[in-house]
């Protein structure tokens, strides 16, 4: 049940802020072959961790380039897999590795959508010169992509993605979303070194499941009794069947 949260403000007012602040965790089996974060592709120039599971290599669930792209997945909770479906961490390694901009790249992946198993997906163009660019789409949700923009009342640009829609009210999402805005709220007055480690406290926080389950979503598929259903209250997962086996945090630009 991985999740990420973020922060976005193309043109912070104080000098003190960050453009972007993301911090997230992955979950997964830890029998899943994996590298780990290390540079790769032509000229070294991405880094991200690498899917090594057969049929699934080269894949990754979140990255960045040294050409400023960035972009970051989660599976959507279905009841359902279809074995057949195209890897989905294939998405993130070709948008890191191409040339089209974030909007483009997403508007192509909507048409193609339907390849795959329900995902989430985050692509962003990260430029001081030309202003930075984040967009979303999931094949669970609208056939188009968004370009999120950050709306000028607190918290401004902050958005939590897990294993729904962006922004869908689990109560990790909701929990672990203002832990993570009080994080970075102190840390416009830390040092660097304390805002990261004040943003991996939140994502190692497991609080949130030792209250009761989470009540389905109207619709909804999955039983509220059920062992994945209880966990997809926590913001860390320590059980199975997927643990939290890594977390990250990315900072852009003052």
């Amino acid at each position: 049940m991985c999740i990420i949260f973020f922060k976005f403000d193309p043109r912070p007012v104080s000098k003190n802020a960050y453009r972007l602040i993301l911090a997230a965790n992955r979950d997964e089996f830890y029998h899943r072959p994996a590298r780990a974060a290390d540079f790769w592709g032509s000229n070294n120039e991405v880094l991200s961790g690498l899917d090594m599971e057969e049929g699934k290599e080269g894949g990754t669930w979140l990255g960045v380039s040294t050409r400023g792209k960035l972009a970051a997945l989660t599976n959507y909770l279905q009841p359902r897999l279809n074995r057949d479906a195209r890897g989905r961490g294939e998405l993130v390694a070709q948008f890191l590795t191409s040339d089209m901009d974030s909007l483009s790249y997403l508007k192509k992946v909507s048409a193609e959508g339907h390849l795959y198993n329900g995902f989430n997906l985050i692509a962003a163009d990260l430029s001081t010169e030309k202003g930075d660019v984040i967009c979303y789409y999931g094949n669970r949700g609208e056939q188009e992509p968004v370009v999120l923009v950050p709306d000028p009342r607190p918290p401004a640009g902050t958005y939590g993605l897990s294993n729904a829609l962006l922004e869908t009210p689990w109560r990790k999402l909701c929990f672990g979303k203002q832990l993570f805005l009080e994080a970075v709220e102190r840390g416009r007055e830390l040092p660097r070194d304390a805002l990261v480690a004040q943003l991996l406290d939140v994502l190692s926080n497991d609080e949130a499941c030792q209250t009761r389950p989470l009540r389905p979503r109207a619709g909804s598929t999955c039983d509220p009794s059920s062992a994945s259903m209880r966990l997809c209250a926590c913001a860390a997962q320590t059980t199975a069947p997927g643990p939290t086996r890594s977390s990250l945090w990315m900072q852009t630009g003052m």
